[in-house]
């Protein structure tokens, strides 16, 4: 690595790793990136070690592909590694992203029994020229998906083509594809496999998987959450919006693949919990001094606002739930508080920083007044001051 410039070296978040590659021998180097894994599975029995699971380890492959495979070569195999695997035509070429009892674990929440299903096979350790191998494979991705996209579309097929993912020895590809329907791809396989000279599988995803395989940044600022760490994407309606009493916009409400954003099912329970401590309100609260109309509720804080104007915001007043709910009863049994103008009125939200009560417009640039005086003006003449006397 002495031989290597810092300007040559590649980040490969599709597969979590970096790729650089020795000036004299021309070897490529590649070093597993741990925080650089979509998906990743933290490794929280780290040192920990059973006898039982010595020998299985989870390889990862592209984007959020990922197996468990039995250490079948001998060698000392760790996390970081990268190894020649069993594939179904021929071997593929994967890191080791998780070792130890943890893998266990993995298998029990997949579903993988071993004693059913046999797993696959970890051959021996990656040499330089399965790397080379490797690296010749993943430079025709980009190009082969390119391809296929316009092949797809000469052919006049409903279907977008996602991602491309090359095996480790170059020998076969997986594309991923996204149609709202069935597609017969079988006269598209037959081009794909003359024009690419490779074996194919076709692999269907849908709009939410797309957006976890190419990544991205939300509006929050922040990863998408399902190129981070979400794996089985529930169904999510807009009923989830109205509990949260959010607005239906679509544009607001819609996420990178167009679907709902997956975040609007987080607070949901939340909110439903919350609800069940509100009293339903169909008609205005009576007092001796007039009706008030509900005009807003929040759902967290357990606070209902109150208006004597129906529809208007002017003049709000600001009850808990549990006083609405006595004020209800009395209406209930003929009885009338006195007012609700007696209550003061809501302050509204001040802006708070982390160090104190700091003004949020400190940084902005004072205006300057537009009726200033011409006498600072040089060769200008200053303005006499009147004089009502004379």
């Amino acid at each position: 690595m002495e031989n290597i410039d810092n300007e040559t070296i590649k980040f490969d978040c599709n597969r979590g790793c970096t790729v650089s590659r020795d000036s004299e021998t021309g070897e490529y180097e590649c070093d597993y990136r741990q925080g650089c894994c979509k998906l990743e599975s933290y490794n929280w029995l780290k040192g920990v070690t059973q006898e039982q699971y010595k020998d299985l380890f989870e390889v990862r492959f592209k984007n959020t592909r990922k197996g468990i495979y039995v250490n079948a070569s001998g060698q000392g195999i760790k996390t970081g590694d990268l190894v020649i695997v069993e594939a179904t035509n021929g071997h593929d070429l994967g890191i080791v992203t998780l070792e130890g009892p943890v893998v266990g674990r993995q298998m029990r929440c997949k579903g993988i029994d071993s004693e059913v299903v046999p797993l696959k096979k970890i051959y021996r350790r990656a040499k330089p020229f399965d790397i080379a191998k490797w690296q010749e494979a993943i430079a025709r991705e980009q190009d082969t998906m390119i391809q296929a996209r316009r092949i797809a579309a000469e052919l006049g097929l409903d279907m977008k083509i996602g991602d491309v993912e090359f095996q480790g020895d170059g020998t076969k590809a997986i594309f991923y594809y996204i149609a709202d329907g069935r597609v017969d791809f079988r006269q598209l396989i037959k081009v794909y496999a003359e024009e690419f000279r490779i074996r194919i599988e076709m692999k269907q995803i849908g709009a939410r998987q797309e957006a976890g395989l190419i990544g991205g940044l939300g509006v929050c600022g922040r990863e998408l959450c399902c190129a981070n760490y979400i794996t089985n994407f529930q169904s999510i309606s807009t009923s989830a919006a109205r509990v949260q009493d959010l607005s239906l916009n679509p544009q607001k409400l819609a996420g990178q693949c167009g679907k709902l954003k997956c975040c609007l099912n987080y607070e949901v329970a939340n909110y439903m919990d919350a609800q069940t401590r509100i009293p339903k309100v169909t008609e205005p609260l009576e007092f001796e001094d007039g009706p008030a109309y509900l005009v807003k509720t929040d759902i967290l804080q357990e606070t209902m606002y109150f208006s004597y104007e129906k529809g208007s915001l002017t003049n709000v007043y600001s009850l808990h739930a549990s006083e609405v709910r006595e004020i209800i009863m009395m209406n209930r049994n003929g009885q009338r508080p006195e007012s609700l103008k007696s209550e003061p009125e809501p302050i509204g939200p001040q802006f708070i920083s982390a160090v104190g009560d700091d003004s949020i417009t400190r940084f902005d640039k004072p205006k300057k007044s537009k009726n200033k005086g011409r006498s600072g003006k040089k060769g200008g003449r200053g303005r006499r001051p009147r004089n009502d006397d004379n």
